[in-house]
């Protein structure tokens, strides 16, 4: 099963992730929905840690993320640090106490969810959030560097989608699991959100960017449409680039406000977050007038493609603020 409507940019889901209000509401649905029926939806500490194939990925991983985030570690019996690394992650996920779920995936047996993930070499370890992809790490690692990655995750999970994670008991069967999430009635906007999503997985930018305004000129503050046009904007600004000339513009002219947006943009899209940042903060302190204004702006707009609450966008935002003042 693939893993639709995921990039493996970053964080940035440039095919329309859904929105963190929405998946704050489906997580909040889900948890009213489970006290409502009388079930506390507790798991077994056995259940946090799962083996995932293709046939499973969007009902084990997609599926399970809107509860909590499921980090995925892809190993072979073959990968030798995979031998140290994986029962490392079993035992963090145990002690996170249902704040994250582990997925494995043998690479061997799942080849396909490999290439799909763009996975160059094990042991590699991804997440998923609210059906969002995001590289975590790859190869070795230590264990005070994976728990403060792991309190990252958490971290966004909880403040950015509204995800508390699991209910774990001690004495709940293994194999129970949680309560089913009821299935969400259709929105007002559904059609048109989705119409948007199918012409970005079908490279129409055009029409997924009409798509997503035609949904914001009756509902202005929608926030999947919101997130989904300002990702379909990037991408069409990004078409036509020559990634060279473009790298080789904003090298030669460093001043230039103009090299320095569309350099940001190609940054981004690449997944190099901190580097479009970093470039467009550096644009702030260096120009002024309306070049300086149209870099902060240009800021400003990835940091809605990335999400607020993400960790690089904080620290962006207090760096941008100490250029500006």
């Amino acid at each position: 099963m693939q893993p639709r409507n995921m990039s493996m940019s970053g964080v940035v889901d440039l095919a329309a992730v859904k929105a963190a209000q929405e998946a704050k509401a489906k997580a909040e649905q889900a948890r009213a929905e489970t006290a409502r029926q009388g079930g506390g939806g507790a798991v077994s500490p056995a259940d946090l840690v799962i083996d995932v194939d293709e046939a499973g990925f969007e009902r084990d991983v997609l599926q399970r993320s809107t509860e909590v985030p499921v980090v995925i570690d892809f190993w072979a019996e073959w990968c030798e640090p995979c031998k140290q690394l994986s029962p490392l992650l079993e035992r963090l996920t145990v002690e996170y106490n249902g704040r994250i779920l582990l997925a494995k995936i043998d690479v061997d047996a799942n080849q396909m969810l490999m290439q799909q993930f763009g996975i160059q070499g094990i042991p590699a370890v991804f997440a998923v959030v609210a059906g969002q992809a995001l590289p975590l790490f790859q190869g070795a690692a230590g264990e005070a560097q994976i728990r403060q990655t792991l309190d990252q995750l958490v971290q966004v999970g909880e403040q950015r989608f509204g995800l508390t994670g699991l209910t774990v008991d001690a004495d709940a069967e293994p194999g129970g699991g949680a309560a089913a999430a009821p299935a969400e009635a259709a929105g007002p906007y559904d059609a048109l959100l989705e119409a948007a999503v199918q012409a970005l997985d079908s490279g129409d930018l055009a029409g997924a960017v009409q798509a997503y305004r035609n949904v914001l000129a009756d509902d202005p503050g929608n926030p999947e449409a919101q997130l989904g046009l300002a990702q379909a904007e990037l991408l069409q600004r990004v078409q036509g680039m020559d990634p060279q000339q473009v790298r080789k513009e904003a090298a030669d002219n460093p001043a230039d406000a103009a090299a320095q947006i569309a350099a940001a943009d190609l940054d981004l899209v690449g997944g190099h977050v901190e580097d479009a940042f970093g470039r467009l903060i550096e644009t702030v302190g260096r120009t002024a007038g309306d070049d300086r204004d149209a870099a902060r702006v240009r800021l400003l707009e990835l940091f809605e493609v990335v999400g607020a609450e993400d960790p690089r966008v904080i620290a962006a935002r207090r760096a941008l603020a100490r250029a500006l003042f």
